[in-house]
């Protein structure tokens, strides 16, 4: 169809599709997934080849955050039967990391519940960067601790931190719904703060949430704008004890032209398929994979996610290959750009092989954190065949009773 074969010439010249041509990709039909899917994947392999990143979570302080996010299992109020902790030692965040890292997972995304860090809370969270940066050689990590105050940035940056993270979760004109204890506007100057420091800029979205489809290219424009060069897209997991518990929107098409939107979006950044992937594409997971570019590996912040093995299993079948410690994740000109903002390779580690921009289409949560504390689900419960919207499924939301913070061993 025309449209997807203006996407696709737009994708691999990193033109910005019109806003017209973004909606059209969420109004496709069911009977044009499978073309939406390999327009998009197109574009994928045009930066990244065939190769999947895997990220791995450590909760660094659970539950009891003072912030009112609607989608957040660790909410103001909330009645979520989640693990509650403060925070973790280095050695033990060193110690879950490892576990990550030691099944494949080439970023530790280091997570805190709350409004934002305290400088004390800065100094811990650099003790732990120190400590898992000296047990885990080559390894990246991204901090997500909420909204940043002057300087806090740079003092992460000077810790070793190579990213930070914070979501963007929905439009500026619907933000107001969602939360009320800070605005849209805030979380854009935490994202320009960890941008201006030299670290890589991680931000994202949480779709489900009873947003337009205008809401959804709303955000993904802006972030674009903010030049993010990860950008999680998290389906909301809908947990017991929130307002949004009843919120069940998706279905596993929909997903994946949510997925393809951004990819046409933002051709030549990193697409991460975070919170929900295994509720909402769930079969279809393999398919997301030829759209995104990189997932996260086992448990989530507040619930089970599919046994690691399963996810590596998935990428093999599926003809894609982990990315390894010694290749850049973003292409050429982007690792470039970093370099000459950043002086070094930002996120990517200096001297690592550069891949992406030479492959041919045809080769190769948190509170007020990361916005998807609502975290995956595991399958310990049968997924109904089909379900109508607004139907209470909480059997599909296995709450974490393992990992960080647990006696019991992590499902890396």
């Amino acid at each position: 169809m025309d449209l997807l074969n203006t996407l696709v010439d737009k994708g691999l010249r990193r033109e910005l599709p019109t806003r017209e041509e973004a909606l059209a990709v969420l109004a496709t039909s069911d009977d044009e997934l499978l073309d939406v899917v390999a327009a998009a994947g197109k574009v994928r392999r045009q930066w990244f080849g065939r190769r999947v990143k895997l990220n791995y979570l450590v909760n660094l302080k659970s539950g009891l955050c003072p912030e009112d996010c609607s989608y957040c299992s660790q909410r103001l109020g909330s009645k979520a039967e989640i693990l509650k902790y403060t925070w973790l030692k280095p050695e033990e965040a060193s110690q879950a990391a490892a576990a990550g890292v030691a099944g494949g997972a080439k970023r530790v995304c280091l997570v805190a519940s709350g409004r934002g860090p305290t400088d004390r809370d800065v100094d811990r969270v650099g003790k732990t960067i120190e400590a898992i940066k000296e047990n885990n050689e080559g390894v990246e990590v991204c901090a997500c601790l909420g909204l940043l105050s002057d300087g806090q940035a740079e003092r992460l940056k000077d810790a070793g931190a190579d990213a930070y993270n914070h979501n963007l979760n929905t439009s500026e004109a619907t933000y107001g719904q969602i939360t009320k204890t800070h605005t849209y506007a805030d979380r854009v100057d935490t994202v320009q703060k960890a941008h201006a420091a030299g670290l890589s800029a991680c931000s994202g979205l949480i779709a489900g949430m009873g947003e337009s489809d205008e809401d959804l290219v709303d955000v993904v424009y802006a972030l674009r704008d903010l030049d993010s060069d990860s950008v999680p897209v998290n389906f909301l997991i809908p947990f017991e004890g929130t307002p949004l518990a009843k919120e069940w929107n998706l279905t596993p098409q929909r997903a994946l032209r949510i997925l393809a939107m951004v990819r046409f979006v933002c051709p030549d950044v990193e697409v991460r398929i975070a919170g929900g992937r295994e509720v909402h594409l769930r079969t279809l997971q393999p398919l997301a994979l030829h759209v995104a570019n990189s997932i996260f590996l086992g448990d989530y912040l507040t619930s089970e996610g599919q046994a690691g093995q399963a996810d590596l299993d998935m990428i093999a079948d599926a003809g894609f290959e982990v990315e390894g410690a010694g290749t850049t994740t973003l292409p050429a000109h982007r690792s470039e750009q970093a370099a000459a903002a950043t002086g070094g390779c930002g996120s990517q580690g200096a001297g690592a092989s550069v891949c992406g921009s030479s492959a041919t289409a045809d080769e190769a949560g948190c509170g007020s954190a990361c916005g998807g504390c609502s975290g995956h689900a595991g399958h310990e419960a049968p997924v109904p065949a089909q379900a109508e919207a607004g139907e209470v499924r909480s059997g599909l939301v296995a709450v974490r009773r393992r990992g960080a913070g647990t006696d019991l061993a992590p499902n890396a």
